[in-house]
C-alpha cells in the first residue's frame, strides 16, 4: 500500500475542533467546570501541547523525513518524545485540544476531544502504521512493540 497524502490534515482538524469547542461553550456551556483564574489551568496542556509538536516536527526536519501525512518516510524516528509514544504530534494537538478546553471552563468543550482523538486514530494513524509496516518491516514493528500508540 502507498502512501497517500489526504485531503484534509491533522492541523485543519484540530482548527475545526478549536472552532467546535468554542461554539459549544457559548452556546451550550452544559455545565461550568471552572470558573476565574482556575480556568487558566489550561495554559500548561496548551503548552506541553505546542512544545511537543514544535520539537517533533523540529526532529523530523533535522531527520530529513516529511512532516505532512502521506508522504512515504525516509528514516524511523525513535527518539526525542518518539521514545515515549509513536504519535506525539497527535497527542501534542490532543493536550492543546484540552488545554484549550479548559480555558474556555464549561463541560461541553471536552466532549470534542474523544471525537478528535477518533477521527486521527480512524483516518490518519492506522494508514500511517500500515505504511510503516510495510516500508521499515520489523524495525518498525519492534518499534511498535516497545512504544505505545499514545501514551
Amino acid at each position: 500500500m502507498t502512501p497517500s497524502q489526504p485531503r484534509v490534515v491533522p492541523p485543519v482538524y484540530f482548527l475545526g475542533c478549536i472552532v467546535g469547542m468554542v461554539l459549544l461553550d457559548r452556546s451550550i456551556p452544559i455545565l461550568r467546570l471552572l470558573e476565574g483564574t482556575l480556568r487558566w489551568g489550561g495554559v500548561l496542556p496548551l503548552a506541553l501541547g505546542l512544545a511537543l509538536n514544535v520539537m517533533s516536527a523540529a526532529l523530523f526536519h533535522s531527520r530529513g523525513t516529511p512532516l505532512v501525512p502521506g508522504s512515504e518516510a525516509t528514516v524511523l524516528v525513535r527518539s526525542g518524545a518518539f521514545r515515549y509514544t509513536r504519535n506525539p504530534m497527535y497527542l501534542g494537538f490532543s493536550l492543546m485540544l484540552l488545554g484549550i478546553a479548559l480555558l474556555l471552563g464549561s463541560l461541553s468543550p471536552l466532549f470534542v476531544l474523544p471525537l478528535f482523538v477518533w477521527t486521527i486514530q480512524t483516518l490518519f494513524i492506522q494508514k500511517e502504521e500500515m505504511w510503516m509496516e510495510e516500508r521499515f518491516g520489523e524495525e518498525y514493528l519492534s518499534y511498535k512493540r516497545q512504544t505505545r500508540r499514545w501514551l
